[in-house]
């Protein structure tokens, strides 16, 4: 099975319907997408009354894929809120299990920084930190091009495999040592992870936006012929894998909802068990 969504609820228009308030945001995306990237957890682990609450906003079958706390992944600067790195997991997995009790958690998503090059020092950190999350399906985003250069990448996905962890396959700009090739393989095979985050190599380079710097990083609106080259990935995943998970994370420019729902239409996909709200506000645009 492929599904389809995108990075966050909050910060696309074009799939509320008219006159939705604040609150009722989850509910209209779920309306168009079975899956859904929460990536709020990465700047706070969220309390489990936001978790409670968006688990009973989202039909039975909806999925979150729940991105890591920056601070358990090395992104962090500046003073941690939490008293102990002990503290920190602690209060992550007793965020994340409510979503896993109710059979909505799809994966819990480490993504690593640049600056995590493949070194022995950050592969023993990377076991200790997948330790801690031994409870969760864990997907592993690397951001450094070391852990494939070189003859690296057979080594890389093997370790994935030898630790149940799921590859997270990534279409971005190739620009140098802070970005990854598309290497479109799956280490298990019951699920693996795509996102998309546009080709945007200036932008992602150097966005020179200060804390604005997400206006340009993901500022890219995806054309026919590059869908086409996303379709021909996750085909190869879909012959190898059970369900690929592809999230649209182009939002700079509000793309991502339009460029999902254009590959969804391309592949003819439809997914049952929707919120029943409005669903033709893509109808005849493409």
């Amino acid at each position: 099975m492929i599904y389809v969504g995108l990075t966050g609820w909050g910060d696309h228009p074009d799939v509320y319907s008219p006159g939705s308030k604040k609150t009722d945001k989850l509910s209209d995306y779920g309306a168009h997408f079975p899956i859904v990237e929460l990536d709020s957890s990465f700047y706070a682990v969220q309390p489990e009354r936001n978790i409670r609450k968006w688990i009973a906003e989202t039909p039975a079958q909806f999925q979150f894929i729940v991105k890591a706390y920056q601070g358990m992944t090395g992104h962090l600067r500046g003073e941690n809120p939490f008293e102990s790195r002990d503290a920190m997991f602690d209060a992550f997995c007793k965020s994340v299990q409510p979503l896993k009790e109710e059979g909505k958690l799809a994966m819990v998503l480490l993504q690593f920084p640049p600056w995590f090059d493949c070194q022995k020092e950050n592969v023993d950190q990377l076991r200790e930190i997948i330790g801690r999350l031994k409870d969760f399906d864990l997907a592993i985003e690397f951001r450094h091009q070391s852990w494939y250069a070189n003859g690296m990448s057979e080594k890389t996905l093997d370790f994935l495999r030898d630790h149940n962890l799921i590859h997270s396959v990534c279409d971005e700009p190739q620009a140098g040592e802070g970005s990854i090739p598309l290497v479109p393989i799956a280490t298990r095979n019951d699920k693996v992870l795509m996102r998309i985050h546009g080709r945007n190599v200036h932008g992602w380079l150097n966005p020179g936006h200060g804390q604005n710097w997400r206006e340009v990083r993901y500022l890219y609106d995806y054309n026919k012929d590059e869908l086409e080259d996303i379709s021909n990935a996750v085909k190869l995943l879909a012959k190898t894998t059970e369900n690929v998970y592809v999230i649209f994370n182009n939002n700079s420019g509000g793309h991502a909802a339009g460029d999902a729902k254009q590959f969804q239409k391309m592949n003819d996909l439809s997914f049952d068990g929707l919120s029943p709200k409005q669903m033709d506000l893509f109808e005849g645009g493409f």
